[in-house]
């Protein structure tokens, strides 16, 4: 694999330190384990909402990847259009990734 996201997220997933869905996700921020939310550039806008907002009122930064769902799947072994990273070295290492990959980031929220 030669995605450095999915392979980065991948290796998270193996560490314990990821949580894929979007209750699980939403649970993680209001535990305040969640130290940034990534969102497949597929993921359902009415799913979205509900993950933004709890994200908004954690002050958890949002963002959406150019990765599919399918894509997001393959890489975790689970169905994945939304996920939590809950360690802060992983998170910061694909926000910097991310932004890298975008000049916009593909940032939702700050």
């Amino acid at each position: 694999m030669n995605d450095r996201i999915l392979s980065l997220l991948g290796l998270c997933r193996r560490a314990g330190k990821l949580v894929i869905g979007a209750d699980p996700t939403i649970e993680s921020i209001i535990k305040g384990k969640s130290k940034i939310v990534i969102f497949a550039n597929d993921f359902s806008n009415n799913s979205i909402k509900p993950v933004l907002t709890a994200a908004h009122s954690g002050n958890i930064k949002a963002f959406c990847i150019n990765r599919s769902k399918d894509e997001l799947s393959f890489a975790l072994g689970k169905l994945c259009g939304v996920l939590s990273v809950e360690d802060k070295g992983f998170a910061e290492k694909l926000s910097q990734l991310i932004k890298d990959e975008n000049e916009q980031g593909g940032e939702l929220y700050d």
